[in-house]
């Protein structure tokens, strides 16, 4: 990203580092970049002590590779929930939607990633050689795919299916269909055509 050469370096490198972030523009990594230079040395020192602490802190859980402080982590060690079913996800925040919910008490695995062969993400890549080692333990009895409804995330689903089919255990996905207060008329056809097949008896 082109600067003017009047930035002085310690800003252009700061921004630099802000424009690397995900959904971070050159436009607001500026603004970030010179928010952080008004604030006051104890806010910026702050900030990088947040940073650091979440890379010297955080770790996978040995379990279901979800994000935690302790290992395994709350949901991987709390008796009440459900042993039996797993939820395969794709990225740590996803645990955090399906939590929101509230209707789901059984246990996780998170891939941190999905296949995508065009970028070279092959399954290797992702952590679904743990899944079937957990698999082996012999407790789990139903495997739900909740990958995004994306190309890829179908084919995700797909692969896992075919690779945990040979163990017996029982592997569902995520129903899909219309959103609550939605409109027919502007409803894709895709959505309405999964929302015809996942009908069910009133």
């Amino acid at each position: 990203m082109a600067e003017a050469p009047s930035t002085p370096e310690p800003i252009q490198r700061l921004i630099e580092a802000f424009h690397r972030l995900p959904g971070i523009g050159p436009k607001s990594a500026q603004r970030l970049a010179y928010h952080i230079l008004r604030t006051s040395e104890q806010e910026a020192l702050a900030l990088t002590e947040a940073v650091t602490d979440v890379k010297r802190r955080i770790r996978l859980c040995s379990v279901c590779l979800n994000i935690t402080e302790a290992d395994p982590c709350a949901y991987c060690s709390d008796d009440r929930r459900d042993k039996a079913v797993v939820c395969v996800v794709e990225q740590p925040l996803d645990v955090l939607a399906i939590e929101r919910s509230g209707g789901y008490k059984g246990q996780y695995h998170v891939l941190h990633g999905i296949l995508n062969p065009i970028d070279g993400v092959g399954p290797e890549d992702i952590h679904v050689r743990e899944l079937v080692v957990r698999l082996q333990a012999g407790e789990i009895q139903e495997v739900i795919m909740a990958t995004n409804p994306s190309l890829e995330g179908e084919a995700t689903a797909m692969y896992i299916q075919r690779l945990l089919s040979p163990a017996g255990v029982r592997v569902t996905r995520l129903a899909r269909g219309l959103p609550s207060g939605a409109d027919l008329e502007y409803t894709d056809d895709v959505t309405l055509a999964r929302a015809l097949e996942g009908r069910r008896e009133l």
